[in-house]
Formats: structure tokens, sequence, C-alpha cells
């Protein structure tokens, strides 16, 4: 009997499909049944294509998406959960979390140590990479954004509580709110890229971190640290930090931080010192750095000493410095800094200006303590009542800080040399000696 053309055709369709699935007719098992049935130390490498979540991983291995597979959460908790130690997730595209900052869905939450999150796209999570006590892992070459929601209303690019030891390399986080590490120690944040967040990194409650050469800019803060001592800001660059609140580094109640070589041009306050250093006992190094076409460099809340500040370039910044609350900045140590407005010459051509450097307010700085007058700064009008209290002040000027040997030119090699850089421990006096004792008697007494 002769079999038509098209029937054979079908059969032979019927018999590929068939052979290519043994249960015709029955669904391909999902990712998590795969995952679960997975031995320990397996790598599996994913199909390209969409695959759907929630996953859980609960044991140690690998997931490689190579650059093409997606892991979509469906909006519903976090994407990728890692509860156990040893895992790495690389080259996937993770997406669609759900929309609770109650239970911090994130597009992977780990909750272990020892794993490595590498070269993956997050976004359309509420938060990116949550850490829960969670140590020793590397976060390298992720690109993180969150949901597409007001500022205030996103999730953190990455959030690290109680998580030490951990290293975040070459992450670009960007249309997030903040990169936050609290309550953690021993943290390397490295070579990153932030823009369009709140706070590209913020700390609160740390120590012994080290923050090196990231950019960050269009942000409303660059790097804020709280609460926090004994770490190292170096080599960073932030730009644009515009706004009310807008800062290049700022830092509330820290002690032995050391501010070095960092880069902080057009922002509304380049460095920012509240109640810094808190212990009386400390000190904070701010050396070499570079604050450029500033609307404030230095920005004191109130009266603070116990701040070293040596080989800053300080250039066509509106304000070089501003102290709030009436205060003054004299009683840090000043020296061997660039100022722009310096009116002073080197006749024996050292390097240094013949005579010191000083800040005085004569207009009483209105501009800073109303906001609307800040729109005027640059006018004619407060230019000339700026020269006008120079030339002949109704009142004595208010003297903020003395730079005893101001550099004459910007020459990197001398800025940052090791001489101008040397500096010696501050001394206490009598008052910082006896808030010492009365925060010792309080401490034996809530013991």
């Amino acid at each position: 009997m002769r079999i038509p053309p098209r029937f054979s055709v079908v059969m032979i369709m019927l018999i590929f499909l068939s052979a290519s699935s043994p249960l015709w007719g029955v669904a391909p098992p999902s990712l998590q049944k795969r995952i679960d049935a997975l031995p320990a130390g397996f790598t599996l490498r994913l199909e390209p294509g969409i695959h759907q979540g929630p996953l859980i991983i609960e044991k140690a291995l690998a997931l490689d998406g190579q650059g093409e597979a997606i892991i979509d959460g469906g909006g519903q908790g976090s994407v990728i959960q890692i509860l156990a130690d040893g895992v790495t997730i690389q080259g996937l595209s993770i997406i669609h979390s759900g929309s609770s900052h109650d239970s911090i869905d994130a597009g992977i939450s780990v909750k272990s140590s020892h794993n490595i999150l590498r070269n993956n796209i997050i976004r359309d999570t509420l938060f990116g990479i949550d850490l829960k006590e969670s140590h020793e892992n590397l976060i390298e070459g992720n690109e993180i954004s969150s949901k597409p929601v007001e500022l205030g209303m996103r999730g953190d690019g990455i959030r690290a509580w109680a998580s030490n030891n951990n290293y975040f390399r070459k992450n670009k986080i960007h249309d997030s709110r903040d990169m936050i590490i609290w309550y953690s120690y021993n943290n390397r944040i490295e070579d990153n890229q932030g823009w369009n967040n709140r706070y590209s990194l913020h700390f609160m409650y740390t120590g012994a971190n080290t923050v090196r050469r990231n950019r960050y800019w269009d942000n409303m803060v660059g790097i804020f640290l709280m609460y926090s001592k004994d770490s190292l800001i170096e080599e960073n660059h932030i730009l644009h930090s515009i706004g009310p609140s807008g800062m290049g580094i700022g830092m509330k109640e820290v002690d032995n931080m050391q501010i070095l070589k960092n880069k902080i041009v057009y922002c509304n306050a380049g460095i920012y010192l509240d109640q810094s250093p808190h212990d009386p006992l400390t000190f904070n190094l701010l050396l070499g750095n570079t604050l450029a076409f500033n609307v404030q460099g230095f920005v004191f809340h109130s009266s603070l000493k116990q701040n070293v500040i040596k080989g800053n370039t300080m250039l066509a910044n509106l304000e070089p410095v501003a102290v709030h609350a009436k205060g003054s900045a004299v009683e840090n140590h000043w020296e061997g800094n660039f100022w722009s407005d310096y009116e002073g010459f080197d006749r024996d051509r050292n390097g240094y200006g013949d005579r010191s450097y000083q800040s005085r307010v004569y207009f009483e700085q209105l501009w800073m303590n109303d906001p609307w007058m800040k729109f005027f700064y640059g006018s004619p009008v407060i230019s000339m009542l700026n020269l006008l209290a120079k030339i002949a002040p109704i009142s004595k000027p208010r003297l903020l800080l003395t730079d005893p040997q101001p550099l004459f030119e910007k020459k990197e090699s001398l800025r940052l040399s090791e001489t101008n850089l040397a500096f010696e421990i501050p001394e206490l006096d009598e008052e910082d000696l006896e808030d010492e004792e009365e925060w010792e008697e309080e401490d034996e007494n809530e013991a």
C-alpha cells in the first residue's frame, strides 16, 4: 500500500519528537527540581532562555547562565535564595523579585558564606544582593538596578548586615537606593561604580573597612560613614552630588578614619564632618584629597578638633571652609594645603607661601544659615557685600582656620610628598581628658 507523502512527513516528525522526549506530553522538570536532584559540587550550565524562579539553593553547587539564561522570579519574594556555603552564581540575568520591604525581596538573598556572585545582571528587583550574617563572599562584576519606582521606595543595590570579610569588586549599581554596609567589619569595596542612587555607599556601626578606587557620580551622596571607626577611604572619584544635602564624603561620629587622595568635584559639600572624631582620644586623617568646584569644600557641623588636614587641594570652591552654628575649625591641624584663593607670594621658591593662609567669616555666611540666600550667593550683590566687609568690616571677622604653611602651587610631587603629608599625633588637652574620664564613669555606671 502506498503511503501519502504528507502522512510520511507527519510520521517522521512524531518519531523525532518521541525520540527527543521519552515522556512525550510530560512537562520537563522545573529548574528547582533539577537543582534539588544535583549532587553537591556540580556545575549546572543553563540553556539560553527564561527559567522560572524563585529558587532555593541548599547545597554547594555552581549555577552558570553563560550570559544567556534568565531567572524570572515571577514577582514573588527573592528570586534566588542561597542557604548553603560554597555556592557560585554567575552569568545570569535575574529579574522580577517581589515588592516587599518587610521581607527584603531581592535578586539574590544570601544567608551563608564562601560564595561567589559574579557577572550577573540584576534588574527589576526591589533589593539587588542582600547579605545576612554572610562572610568571606566574593561579589564581583555584577550590574544591579532596582524597580522603576520613586527613589525612596527603591531597595538597596547591595545590603550587607552583620557580614564580615567580604570583597565587593567591579560592580555597577545604578537607579537604586543605597549600597549599605552595617554592623560589618573588614570588608573591601574596590573599583565599583555607582550613579543615580541616593547614597552610593553608606556605612553604619562598622569598622576596619577599605574603600578604594570607586567612581560615584550623579548621586545625592557619595560616601557616608556613621558611628564607624578604623576605616580607609582612598583614591575614590566622586562627582555631581548636588542638592540641599548633596556631599562627596560625609562623616558623623566616626573615629580613626583615613580619608586619603580622593577627588571630589562639583558637589554641594566636598567633605562634611559632624562630631568627628567622636572619641576625644582619637583623630581622623584627611590627607592629599582634591576638592574642586564645590559649593563648599570642607563643612564642619560645629566646632571640631583632632582632625589632621594636610596636603589637600582646595580649587575654586565657592566657600573653601564652612562651619555651622558660628563655630570654628581652628583647633584642627591644618598644614601644607593648596588654596586657590591664597593671596600671598613664594619669594624663596620653596613651594610654600611666605605667610599663612587664613579663612575668616566677614558676611557671617548668611547664605549658609538661610537656604534661600544660596540662590543669590554668586550674584554681584553678595560679591560686593563680601568685598566691602573685607575692606571695612563693621565687626570683628570670625577666624575659621589658619594654615601656617600653605602650598603656593598645586604640584603633585610636593603636595603628596612624604614630607608634606608627615604629621604628629595631636596632643590632647585637659578638656579632652576630662571628657574621656566622664565617658569611662558613665560606662562603669551602666555596667
